[in-house]
């Protein structure tokens, strides 16, 4: 089985790789990340030594270079992680967000129908589903809930589904769509709520909250993410939609709490809220459960834990991230 991981070098992309090369010993992963900011080259340095791995520099809306990529290692599975999913930068530069999470999903597909490709796995967002109010705590997302999303990124996110749904009614295109919550763990960028939060802390930086801190998501953390999506390629039923949710709702403020009282320091400062800012997230997972057998494994005061050790105890990655030095690591790799 070959692979190609779109966005692997980012975080949840990345946390795939890592998992598919540790479960399937004769898997190829063949990489493709356009390594924008949000991308981290030196999260892929162990992978980079492992024989069953390749990495291609590209811009998945690049249509020449993603056919001529399909041509030389014919994949049997596209797995799309690709996107820009920063929601401020998306209220600040709408078209970044849209040219890839929509045209270079389209590309992606189009590759797919060209070669032939049996799957194509889109990785989505709750965030397609606009927010729920905090006063309903009985209700949830499920995949039949309408799309009403938010920002430009959600929006862009939406479209992309729909145009993958669109593909395989059209053209028959074997796809799937996961749409998971807020995730969590190892190498997320630092811009994100938990390692920005954890980062500053330790930085001895003020801990900027939007809002009055009570919007509320669903956390997941990513090896969870790694193995609904693992499950979902293997058993997952073509043309459908599945949820992927942590039944571990927080509010910003509680999970912000919990990292300053498991470092021991740390000053929250409430600032502007975000324009649109949804108010609560939650996903009904039962669709994944009942067919394909699967749960969230990790609780987040578990899961929460973990994660700050693991900042704390791979602190030169993050330092580079924030120095800037990271986006040195790729050029140097190429010229060594």
């Amino acid at each position: 089985m070959k692979l190609i991981v779109t966005g692997g070098a980012g975080f949840i992309g990345s946390n795939f790789v890592y998992y598919l090369l540790e479960k399937y010993s004769d898997y190829k992963i063949i990489c493709v990340d356009k390594l924008t900011y949000a991308a981290n080259f030196e999260t892929l340095s162990k992978a980079l030594k492992h024989p069953n791995f390749k990495f291609y520099k590209t811009d998945i809306a690049d249509r020449n270079a993603v056919f001529s990529l399909f041509e030389e290692e014919k994949p049997d599975v596209v797995v799309n992680f690709a996107a820009e999913s920063h929601v401020d930068k998306s209220i600040e530069n709408p078209g970044v967000f849209l040219d890839t999470n929509i045209m270079g999903t389209a590309v992606l597909m189009d590759a797919c129908r060209h070669f032939g490709i049996g799957r194509f796995h889109q990785v989505s967002t709750d965030e397609v589903y606009g927010d729920l109010p905090l006063d309903r705590p009985d209700l949830f997302f499920t995949e039949s809930t309408p799309l009403n999303a938010s920002s430009p990124y959600s929006a862009s996110k939406a479209a992309a589904d729909l145009l993958v749904l669109a593909y395989h009614r059209t053209y028959k295109l074997p796809v799937t769509i996961s749409r998971c919550s807020n995730n969590y763990g190892p190498y997320q960028f630092p811009e994100k709520l938990i390692p920005l939060m954890i980062t500053n802390a330790l930085n001895g930086k003020y801990l900027p909250v939007y809002g009055d801190g009570l919007n509320v998501r669903d956390w997941l953390h990513v090896s969870d993410h790694c193995s609904a999506i693992d499950l979902i390629l293997h058993g997952g039923r073509k043309g459908e939609v599945y949820n992927v949710g942590g039944h571990n709702e927080r509010n910003n403020l509680e999970v912000v709490n919990k990292i300053i009282e498991y470092i021991g320091k740390g000053e929250i400062k409430f600032v502007t809220d975000r324009k649109g800012h949804d108010r609560r997230y939650a996903i009904n997972p039962a669709k994944i459960n009942a067919e394909l057998g699967w749960s969230p494994k990790i609780l987040f005061d578990e899961g929460i834990k973990s994660t700050i050790q693991w900042y704390l105890d791979n602190k030169a990655w993050w330092e580079n991230i924030l120095n800037g030095e990271y986006l040195n690591y790729y050029d140097k790799y190429i010229k060594s």
